[in-house]
């Protein structure tokens, strides 16, 4: 199965996560089909919190591919963020 969840980068105290398309066997910062964007739960100032590529993830979901709940609720932010 086709999972989109995140992966995990950044230094110790300062994460990074990437969104990928990953199968749900490989592990959490493996091997991944696809990176369509990131989340930095730390940004501040310039920075951005987050991007994402909301077409490529309808895309994904539309083939069948599941959300994690954080994935669903950051898509879901991202969204807000574009219509805004």
């Amino acid at each position: 199965m086709v999972k989109i969840r995140l992966s995990r980068g950044g230094a110790k105290g300062r994460p990074f996560y990437h969104v990928v398309v990953t199968d749900q066997r490989s592990k959490r910062d493996g091997r991944n089909i696809e990176n369509i964007g990131y989340y930095n739960p730390v940004a501040s100032g310039k920075d951005k919190r987050l991007e994402l590529n909301v077409e490529r993830v309808k895309e994904w979901v539309g083939k069948g591919a599941q959300l994690t709940d954080k994935v669903a609720a950051l898509v879901k932010e991202a969204g807000k963020l574009q219509a805004a």
